[in-house]
């Protein structure tokens, strides 16, 4: 029998009214969750809103009840529908908010209305009704009938459901008249939609709820929430964010998507915008990164982009929260890390100086950690913005000149002596206590005494001492306190010497506790630390138990006073023994020995800051930087403070942080006489914020932040009374207080525990700074914060880090000497007189170079391939080098920038074709002189000189040699022989962290620490650490040149690349690209390709300059292989350029295919289109493949651009700027459009300029392509030599277990390194590449002989017959080493047996077994064997 809902509820809470009557059809209750379902059947509808109450009071007050549930069903009502819906519409949108709150966004305002048993649902939006689809609304709704109601109907969402490209398309219509309206106000001119508006005002600035302007759609009041409490289920959402990524997508029908990447700071979403084609153009102009807007719009997942999306309705301008420097009198940061602070600093050095500006302060220095690579960024910031820039560093000082023995005597070192030790509550002297004092006296080299106390220390024990040391609460409870004891200690002590381990720390709590005591304390301390240094120095570490391992001195209880005293003991005595050996009789001389003999590395390293006062100090900050690089470096570049003293002038010192020399000594509680010789030494001394040192309080340093101001007061006191200035200063690591999570970040991928315990080291403007040292007093605070820095950075000059001018070196007599070499070779070519087109070439181009100064660059260039070409190998030319004739003239580069040509090489007669019909010399038809009837020389590749001069003859040459890879070692060594030792420095690199390394610190970052975040926070995180140096390179063949009137350090410090001191080179510490401006920088390059023709001479016998440029059958297999004459006619492949250097890849094999090239000049296309970016796919391919264009006219080097431009009639100055701006990717400006278009330039050509993002210099690509179509002919003449030459510079990649079991076996390996695809490692992508050439020379009809043992060469491939015989390094297993070993050993006869093989070679046993597998060892016998008669 069915109960009243009343009835049932009043006998469990008579207090609870139920306003309307059900019946209960069933209850239900789960044990396990604590639930309890009722389903009931009203009589009537009942609001779902008001059973909320009910569930709550019954899952109160009913102690086994945790969720109640109303289930509602509707059996004894009339069915009318328009009344139900008007009466059940609440229940439908209150489930509905249960269930996708969402969805209310769109259906709160809906229209519904029931057809029959149709339920149609009115979106105003198209937008609402793809989400609400995706969602499955109607579904649901549908659901919700049929279950509560039992009532089928379908439900209709009524509106378009878009595709990704159409989306939005009816908000937009309805938008458009709105947009229309608004036009004329948002590009109105006192809307400035490019620019931030900040209102000046006190402190930081709130101006959520202000907008500039209307972006997009209507303004908005909407109160912004945060970004990252974001979900699929907010609805429609308002957030204020930074703009830091935007993308922009053409979609169809005129319509443009805009995808931008916001963040708040604390989380970051895309925000998608769908703009019709004049929406577009000005949001373009509006949506900019950097931007700070205020956004409306729905929240959804997109499947689109598969991400939470905000599906903007709304964009407004916003004015962001920014900090500003609002005091009258501004200070200046005299410490601030740039990202040169190797993974620690997170600024840029131009930000932090914009910053500095925008605030109005005059000065702001940059110190970073012991390195000097900030100072080029930090000089151009600062000329940008009108700041001066103070150039520092804080670097890592040792003291090397400090005592091992303190307050010495005059006494022998046969004195007596007396060893303590004592175990303490923490670490600090001030705060912490005694626990435990152990000694021993020595005399006569003996222990004839010995003294223990426990000490109460009157406060627990911490546990982590208890577990350290042993000593309990309990155990010293009833002990004497220090009072009782310290007396009695002094007594034993007397006079004597006290020696213990890291004396610093045991004699500050004497010191500390005398004190307090007012008893004396000034014996000579002793401190075996630092003495076994210089007694042991082969030890890695000197802990008290390491040392008294090394010298066999027993220690059993080990952080107990009593042993540890008795221990250093035993090794103080084998120490004076030591030094009685080494010739020292008294004790002070100890302190000669340490200064005489510490090692640098060994020593505890402060920090300290040292700014530059004048360019004497410049020049001697760049001597220590690269001393301590070069010199001193472990761990870190160490400075000693012998070298600091010597080399001080011109700079100003500082005391750095709570890391430098006086604040250690201030917690060390060091004696106020040593505190005063500390700060004598220094210029400046430095305090800082209070939370910049709270972890000092953490690891129990120093007691709480009460002492961290006394340490800051006694600071101010100490330079009060020596006359110092005191500044505060911030210690800058991140430029605002968000920025700390970058370099949290950083520090967790480095493995530290503490990284998110970040402190606030963010750049503070002056009031925050005079807030935070307040409690000095309002005087005191302007003084450090304001006054003090502004004196000291009045006291620094204005310098330049780097000098303005060009300083080449001087070869007496280089001018001539290039005038008179073109000359002669010119003469040599083209006869006397020369011909006026060469003549006015060389004339322009000498005088350009020569009154730039620029001759002795090309004198060196000439000097070091003059050199190559002597030693038999020759050299390539890189990048626009091979425009200039004088290079050509003065044999830097083979490859003549003349017009395509004939010259005879027996009377000089010449002919120049200078119409563009001809791209090359070697394209021009066989002809014979009509002079003396002998065969022409053809030459000239159509090269502007502009390309690499300018066009005014002025810019900077920049020459880059290919030389073979084996000889580049002796070129390098060649330019210092020209120069002398000391002038010649490899070019350095800076390597910093790039985007997919950050992309990775971040992912991981969260990963461990079990946090989602979405990829849009991602990505803005990565950007914030990416530029952050991590380390330090060399350029892979440039050198920098310093001329023999200047040092180095007139420029630059130096170090060792990685600061590897075993790489034997020492390269500039700025990145070279700083000062390649100021100092000839040589690009001395190691290729294979000189080495390749090096080998195929020696091969062969063919003298490769000799080869013909248009050799038929060479040309031919660009396009075809017919020339290769294959034999198997099952090989497939379109051309024949395997293994041909820029012509194998499959890419460009792909381009051969498409433009069957026919002559030198296209294949020289071919190489720019397939090294620029956007020239030849998406761009120069489309024109070909449809037809529009033909090879020989697309654009496929920078060169094309000027030469096409100037044929077509316009001014030669304009071509060349329009080849600038396009060949960096710039495009075309209108004006640029319009004259190209009044010349008759077609519209195709106009739009291929528009699209390419990078171009290739025509004389790279001829000088690559004259290299690679010699290849080509040996390959064609010459297969064997061809393969063998290959396949030797492959070797590392050759297979020859796989490779000479035959061509099925290569071809099958090559159908499964196929199919792997994307799948493919490097690894295999490289055996693949050497594979296709294998089968390709088993196609020609040659083979492979195995690897012989005795044949074999260790690293060549050999010509044996028709077959190639791989070398020992082919098998994968035997290493370069191992073969040579083996080629070596066989000199001395044949091996008697795999035992005699290994004994005589050395081979590990993985070789052996690869020797075996192979066949090598066939016949063998295991062992030597002896045969007895």
């Amino acid at each position: 029998m069915s109960s009243l809902l009343s009835e049932v509820i009043g006998g469990l809470l008579p207090n609870i009214p139920v306003p309307w009557e059900a019946t209960i059809e069933r209850i239900r209750y789960s044990k396990e969750k604590k639930r309890l379902d009722f389903i009931i059947v009203p009589d009537r509808i009942i609001p779902k809103q008001s059973l909320e109450c009910l569930k709550e009071e019954i899952a109160k007050n009913i102690p086994f009840v945790r969720e109640v549930n109303f289930f509602t069903v509707y059996k004894n009502i009339e069915i009318d529908r328009h009344r139900i819906l008007k009466e059940y519409k609440e229940n439908i949108l209150y489930e509905l908010n249960r269930a996708m709150p969402s969805t209310l966004g769109w259906l709160n305002y809906a229209d519904f209305q029931f057809e029959g048993n149709v339920l149609y649902i009115h979106i105003e939006s198209a937008l609402g009704v793809e989400n609400l689809k995706e969602k499955k609304v109607d579904e649901f709704i549908e659901m919700i009938f049929l279950r509560e109601l039992n009532l089928p109907i379908k439900v209709v969402l009524i509106g378009e459901t878009p595709s990704e490209e159409k989306c939005s398309e009816e908000y937009l219509r309805q938008k458009e008249e709105e947009t229309q309206n608004l036009l004329k106000e948002l590009i109105h001119p006192s809307i400035n939609l490019g620019e931030k508006k900040f209102t000046e005002g006190k402190g930081t600035k709130d101006a959520s709820h202000n907008t500039s302007g209307i972006i997009f759609g209507k303004k908005i009041t909407d109160v912004s929430i945060p970004i990252s409490g974001i979900t699929e289920e907010s609805g429609t959402v308002a957030i204020e964010g930074e703009i830091f990524d935007i993308e922009i997508k053409d979609l169809k029908n005129n319509k443009t998507l805009f995808t931008c990447s916001v963040t708040d700071y604390g989380g970051s979403i895309a925000v998608k915008v769908f703009a019709k084609k004049e929406q577009g153009e000005l949001l373009s102009q509006s949506l900019v990164v950097g931007k700070f807007v205020k956004i409306k719009g729905e929240a959804r997942y997109d499947t689109f982009s598969r991400e939470l999306v905000i599906m903007a309705n709304d964009i407004n301008e916003a004015i962001p929260k920014i900090r500003a420097d609002v005091s009258e009198c501004k200070r200046v940061e005299l410490h601030a890390h740039t990202q040169m602070s190797s993974m620690d600093g997170v600024s840029s050095a131009s930000a932090l100086i914009k910053r500095a500006a925008k605030w109005g302060h005059r000065a702001i220095a940059i110190t970073d950690h012991g390195v000097v690579q900030a100072f080029p960024e930090a000089m151009e910031a600062g000329r940008r913005h009108g700041i001066k820039v103070i150039y520092g560093v804080e670097g890592y000082l040792v003291n090397d000149g400090a005592p091992i023995v303190l307050n010495c005597n005059e006494k022998t070192l046969d004195q007596s002596y007396v060893v303590f030790d004592i175990e303490t509550t923490g670490l600090s002297s001030k705060n912490d206590r005694i626990t435990e004092i152990g000694a021993v006296k020595i005399v006569n080299y003996e222990i004839v005494d010995r003294f223990h106390a426990f000490i109460n220390p009157e406060m627990p024990i911490p546990p982590n001492i208890v577990e350290l040391t042993g000593i309990t609460d309990e155990m010293v409870k009833d002990q004497p306190t220090i009072e009782q004891v310290l007396p009695r200690f002094l007594a034993f002590i007397e006079d004597h010497p006290v020696v213990a381990h890291n004396a610093e720390f045991d004699t500050s709590f004497i010191k500390e506790n005398c004190s307090k005591l007012g008893l004396s304390f000034h014996n000579p301390i002793v401190d075996t630390l630092p003495l076994a240094k210089i007694l042991m120095p082969k030890l890695k570490k000197y802990r008290l138990n390491m040392i008294a391992e090394a010298l066999g001195v027993t220690l059993e209880n080990h952080h107990r006073a009593v042993d540890d005293a008795g221990a250093t003991a035993q090794i103080f005595i084998k120490f004076l023994i030591m030094l009685k050996e080494k010739n020292i009789t008294y004790l002070k001389e100890v302190n000669d020995l340490f200064s005489q003999g510490i090692d640098i590395k060994k020593l505890d390293t402060y920090h300290i800051i040292l700014l530059v006062r004048n360019y004497i100090g410049l020049k001697n900050l760049y001597k220590i930087i690269s001393a301590a690089h070069l010199d001193y470096f472990y761990k870190r570049p160490r400075i000693p403070k012998s070298l600091l003293t010597q080399l001080r002038d011109g700079l100003i010192i500082g005391t750095a942080c709570e890391a430098g020399e006086l604040y250690r000594a201030l917690i060390g509680n060091k004696s106020q006489r040593e505190i005063d010789e500390i700060v004598k030494y220094y210029d400046y001394l430095e305090i800082q914020p209070l939370q910049n040192n709270l972890f000092l309080i953490d690891k129990g340093i120093v007691k709480d932040e009460e002492e961290l101001r006394n340490i800051n007061k006694k600071i101010v006191q100490l330079g009060k009374k020596f006359h110092k200035p005191v500044v505060a200063t911030g210690d800058v690591h991140f430029l605002d207080p968000q920025d700390e999570i970058y370099r949290r970040i950083l520090m967790a991928g480095q493995g530290f525990d503490d990284a998110d315990e970040q402190t606030p080291l963010y750049f503070k403007t002056t009031d925050e700074m005079l807030k935070e040292f307040d409690y000095l007093g309002k005087d005191t605070a302007w003084d450090v914060v304001v006054k003090n820095p502004n004196q000291i950075a009045d006291a620094v000059d204005d310098i330049l880090p780097i000098p303005e001018d060009t300083f080449p070196p001087i070869i007496e007599g280089s001018d001539e000497d290039l005038r008179r070499m073109c000359y002669e070779k010119a003469t040599r070519i083209y006869g006397d007189p020369l011909p006026e087109i060469v003549q006015k070439r060389l004339d322009r181009e000498l005088n350009s170079i020569i009154n730039n100064g620029y001759a002795v660059m090309y004198i060196i260039a000439h000097k070091l391939v003059t050199k190559s070409l002597q030693d038999g190998y020759l050299v390539g030319s890189r990048g626009s080098v091979g425009s200039s004739f004088v290079a050509t003239m003065s044999d830097i580069t083979e490859v003549n920038p003349l017009p395509p040509h004939y010259v005879c090489k027996n009377c000089k007669h010449s002919e120049f074709i200078t119409d563009g019909s001809i791209g090359s010399g070697a394209d021009l038809p066989d002809k014979n002189c009509p002079v003396c009837n002998m065969p022409y020389l053809k030459d000239g590749h159509d090269i502007p000189f502009e390309v690499f001069l300018g066009f005014e003859g002025d810019k900077e040459p920049d020459i880059d040699l290919n030389f073979a890879g084996e000889y580049q070692p002796t070129a390098h060594k060649y330019t210092e022989e020209l120069f002398g030792e000391g002038y010649v420095f490899r070019a350095g690199t800076i390597g910093t962290i790039a985007d997919k390394t950050a992309y990775g610190f971040v992912k991981k970052y969260f990963e461990e620490k079990k946090i989602h975040v979405n990829n849009r926070e991602i990505e803005r995180l990565a950007k914030g650490c990416t530029g952050v140096k991590r380390t330090t390179g060399q350029h892979p063949g440039g050198v920098m040149v310093v001329p023999n009137y200047k040092e180095i350090y007139d420029f630059c410090p130096i170090q060792y690349p990685a600061n590897d001191s075993s790489s034997g080179v020492i390269t500039t510490h700025f990145d070279y690209h700083s000062i390649s401006g100021r100092l000839l920088k040589l690009d001395i390059l190691g290729h294979d390709v000189p080495t390749i023709i090096r080998m195929l001479q020696d091969i062969t016998g063919v003298d490769p300059t000799q080869i013909p440029l248009d050799d038929k059958e060479t040309i031919k297999i660009f396009t075809s292989l017919e020339p290769l004459r294959i034999v198997d006619d099952e090989f497939e492949c379109d051309v024949g350029s395997l293994g041909i250097p820029e012509f194998g890849t499959k890419f460009v094999r792909q381009m051969l295919v498409d433009t069957k090239p026919s002559t030198f000049a296209e294949l020289v296309r071919i190489s720019g289109l397939s090294h620029g970016t956007d020239v030849w796919l998406n761009n120069a391919q489309d024109l070909v493949r449809q037809g529009i264009a033909e090879l020989k006219d697309v654009i496929s080097t920078r060169d094309d651009i000027m030469n096409y431009l100037i044929y077509k009639g316009l001014p030669p100055k304009t071509a060349f700027k329009i080849m600038e701006k396009v060949r960096k990717g710039k495009g075309l400006a209108p004006e640029d459009e319009e004259i190209m278009a009044k010349h008759h330039v077609p519209a195709w050509y106009i739009d291929s300029c528009n699209k390419i993002k990078y171009m290739f210099p025509k004389a790279h690509a001829a000088a690559y392509v004259m290299m690679s179509f010699r290849i080509a002919y040996f390959k064609v003449h010459y297969p064997l030599a061809f393969y063998a030459t290959y396949f030797t510079t492959k070797a590392a990649d050759f297979d020859a277990d796989l490779i000479v079991r035959g061509k099925e076996n290569v071809k099958n390996k090559i159908k499964e390194l196929e199919a792997l695809g994307n799948a493919m490692s490097q690894k295999e992508k490289d055996l693949l590449t050497v594979l296709e050439v294998a089968h390709e020379m088993y196609a020609r009809g040659f083979s492979f002989l195995p690897v012989d043992i005795y044949r074999s060469d260790s690293d060549k491939f050999l010509i044996v017959g028709n077959k190639l015989l791989p070398p020992l390094c082919a098998l994968q297993g035997v290493g370069e080493n191992a073969a040579k070993s083996i080629c070596e050993s066989r000199k001395e006869g044949e091996f008697i047996s795999i035992e005699d093989l290994r004994e005589r070679t050395k081979v590990t046993k993985t070789v052996i077994e690869t020797l075996q597998n192979h066949g090598c060892l066939q016949g063998l016998p295991d062992t030597n064997q002896l045969s007895l008669f």
